[in-house]
């Protein structure tokens, strides 16, 4: 319980000044760093999901069972061109599907709601119109959407898939009781 309640309390103080939601100009310089670095334009940020393994929790059934075939929760993340992760979602069941932690994710329910304050639809570099709007994107896990792209045979695109995750690739050991909302839910930021 003391890990818990210590990780709650370091949340409650530092959430806002380290992992505060970007506004519109923030999320312009975001994309201009893709732009310059991946050559993808009006990209706001890479999204994925990533299984952490985990033992299986006691009497937890196959809630945490995957498609891989071993018992994980699910870190969802949003993150920059500069590797940074801007949103995380830690702890959804294992059995439970990227697109669908996204769905269910406070950072998926802001972009279904535009809610994200992201800026204006803009034209594309070397072009005057049509006004294109911002975009995230993901694997083909992912549904397409306004607001979210998925990879194609782009270099652009290619060269921006590589900043997903460069982190997790990491081995990451983190507990298998962080699916409670006051942990797992963060909101967008750094």
């Amino acid at each position: 319980m003391i890990i818990r309640e210590t990780c709650v309390a370091i949340w409650d103080a530092l959430h806002a000044a380290v992992m505060a939601q970007p506004h519109k100009e923030q999320w312009k310089e975001i994309a201009d760093v893709f732009q310059q670095t991946c050559q993808f334009p009006n990209c706001a940020g890479a999204i994925d999901g990533k299984h952490i393994r985990i033992k299986k929790p006691v009497r937890s059934g196959s809630q945490y069972y995957n498609y891989k075939k071993y018992f994980s929760f699910v870190l969802f993340a949003m993150c920059d061109a500069n590797y940074s992760f801007r949103y995380i979602d830690v702890g959804s069941y294992g059995s439970r599907s990227d697109s669908a932690v996204f769905a269910h994710s406070e950072f998926g329910k802001m972009l279904q709601d535009k809610a994200l304050d992201l800026p204006e639809h803009t034209a594309l570099p070397g072009t005057t119109s049509p006004a294109m709007p911002f975009v995230f994107f993901g694997d083909k896990a992912f549904a397409l959407g306004e607001n979210l792209m998925r990879p194609y045979s782009n270099r652009g695109l290619s060269l921006a898939r590589r900043v997903r995750f460069w982190h997790t690739r990491q081995q990451m050991a983190i507990s298998p009781h962080t699916h409670s909302p006051q942990i797992g839910d963060c909101h967008i930021g750094r």
